[in-house]
């Protein structure tokens, strides 16, 4: 990935000690003015700030959700996510070897899966989140969170990149494990050993698994 904090703070899967330990954040202070930093981690903060109380405010005393509301969160759980960039990640050098037709269907196909699973436990949504760190360099981010979730305290962590006017997600880093590089090692171990159509089946069976499912 191209995000400089990311490089500068995350450490790959095969390597990771406890993100307490693994992840150090870096103050770059010659990037940019410092309002201007200032004024993209309070741009940030507040995006974050408002999904979660877009997101809670949907499951507030709810057990049982509408079809609409069911949309409304996977459009809110979701729409922070990089979906194109993740995918790129995850299939690393055999992205170019795809043509464009099938680098849309396996972003679409692995947006779907990604999606539906993001239903599966809603009460996770309903965590006290407190943003720790918010790092800034020119178009690139790298935001440090602690939830506490039934007592049990987590760190998740996002890599950010400015697209427009709009942050976006391209990893999400839970307890030092990086969901891009998990899609990573099995997405590539799958086309290396049986191919891009292989990957593709198995992702196409799985997502219409699901639909069936809900």
């Amino acid at each position: 990935m191209s995000n400089p904090l990311y490089t500068m703070t995350y450490t790959p899967l095969r390597n990771y000690l406890p993100v307490g330990l693994a992840i150090l954040l870096l103050a770059v202070c010659t990037a940019a003015p410092a309002h201007a930093q200032d004024a993209a981690q309070q741009d940030i903060r507040q995006m974050l700030e408002q999904r979660d109380r877009q997101i809670k405010s949907i499951l507030q005393g709810d057990t049982t959700f509408t079809s609409q509301q069911r949309d409304e969160l996977q459009t809110l759980i979701n729409g922070l996510v990089d979906f194109r960039a993740m995918g790129q990640h995850a299939l690393g050098p055999f992205w170019e070897d795809l043509s464009a037709a099938q680098r849309d269907e396996f972003v679409n196909v692995f947006r779907d899966i990604v999606r539906s699973q993001s239903l599966a436990d809603l009460e996770v949504y309903n965590s006290e989140v407190t943003y720790n760190t918010i790092e800034v360099e020119g178009d690139s981010a790298f935001v440090r969170t602690a939830t506490t979730y039934r007592g049990t305290s987590a760190n998740v962590d996002y890599v950010l990149e400015r697209q427009d006017a709009t942050w976006l997600a391209e990893d999400i880093i839970v307890d030092g494990v990086s969901t891009a590089e998990s899609y990573a090692r099995s997405f590539q171990t799958v086309v290396r050993k049986r191919g891009f159509e292989a990957l593709m089946g198995s992702l196409r069976k799985k997502r219409d698994q699901i639909a069936a499912r809900n």
